[in-house]
């Protein structure tokens, strides 16, 4: 791995070797989201009965400070810097520099890794989804996800050129323990790498469209890995996607290191799209050791302006625990997401 990374840096080297000091100073332009939603869910399990959830309401900001320059031989340097606008732990989401050339494009800084940028999943145009999404939020529900990346760490990614359609990327953290908001920049982690990769393809024909995805993870506390595909045609996709968590992944960790459990997730789902709106139906799936869940979301999404649009979702689980309370529920949200 390290010389994988001595390789990384003299090639970055090499691309800025003998410049000019001709290019613009970078400056920063502000942009990013605001998304503020309004509920309600009903839960029949664990004590909940008749009782539902608290928070009617949810939200979620980010401002995001962007800039890039171009030298003299076409290579762009550029950074990002993503503001949580709300948060009781770290007040930055993402930070992180990258360079594009033709030889591809290398990032460093906290970021996600190649893994999760690059995995596909059953499309979903509400704000809550069934996979990775918001429905814990909004219910006492367990989160469904094939993708499970590692989050945002300190890494070094690279991504290949794409060629015919075809993308690859590899990202590496040198350490499992430092995604929180005093863990960056110190010695106080485990030292466990994490090596993350991904292969894409997505191609456009006479009336039709291919995405598919293979992604997976490693570190020292095991490997999860996984597959997704999105086929288009007219105004309709329909696609899902797949994952598989070791059981020494890390994930409820009991005392000998393992949760000696396997997690299996899938999910299925269509959209179609006509002028500003849109809707989708995603069914998910996951059985995680200690009980399984199956989820449905309906979704809708409405375009009322340039960066304005209205999303709503009405969604429904059934969760069966393993000698605990079973729980099963619905609930609907709607609300307004601005992107700025």
């Amino acid at each position: 791995m390290k010389k994988i990374l001595v390789a990384s840096t003299a090639l970055v080297a090499v691309a800025f070797a003998g410049q000019a000091n001709a290019s613009e100073k970078i400056k920063l332009s502000v942009g990013g989201y605001m998304e503020q939603w309004a509920g309600f869910s009903d839960e029949d399990g664990a004590g909940l009965e008749g009782e539902g959830r608290p928070n009617a309401f949810q939200s979620d900001t980010e401002i995001h400070f962007k800039g890039s320059t171009t030298l003299d031989n076409g290579i762009e340097v550029g950074a990002t810097v993503e503001l949580e606008g709300e948060t009781s732990g770290d007040q930055i989401d993402e930070q992180y520099l990258y360079v594009n050339g033709g030889f591809g494009q290398v990032k460093l800084g906290k970021d996600d890794s190649a893994a999760d940028d690059m995995g596909i999943t059953a499309p979903a145009v509400g704000p809550v989804g069934v996979n990775d999404g918001d429905m814990s939020n909004w219910a006492d529900a367990y989160l469904i996800d094939t993708v499970r990346s590692s989050g945002d760490q300190n890494r070094l990614t690279y991504y290949t050129p794409s060629f015919g359609g075809f993308r690859a990327g590899v990202s590496y953290a040198d350490d499992s323990n430092r995604n929180g908001a005093d863990g960056y920049d110190n010695q106080s982690g485990s030292g466990d790498n994490i090596v993350s990769a991904g292969v894409e393809y997505l191609g456009d024909f006479d009336g039709w469209s291919l995405g598919l995805s293979a992604t997976g993870e490693e570190s020292g506390e095991g490997a999860w890995y996984g597959a997704g595909v999105n086929v288009g045609f007219g105004n309709f996709t329909v696609g899902g996607s797949y994952g598989h968590t070791e059981d020494d992944y890390g994930l409820n960790l009991e005392d000998d290191g393992s949760n000696g459990q396997d997690l299996d997730a899938f999910d299925v789902g269509v959209s179609y799209a006509m002028d500003a709106a849109a809707v989708s139906a995603t069914y998910g799936y996951e059985d995680f050791g200690t009980g399984e869940i199956q989820a449905v979301d309906l979704g809708l999404a409405y375009t009322l302006g340039a960066g304005v649009a209205w999303k709503s979702s009405v969604f429904w689980f059934d969760q069966e625990n393993d000698g605990e309370a079973d729980n099963d529920g619905y609930g609907v949200v709607t609300g307004i997401r601005l992107d700025f």
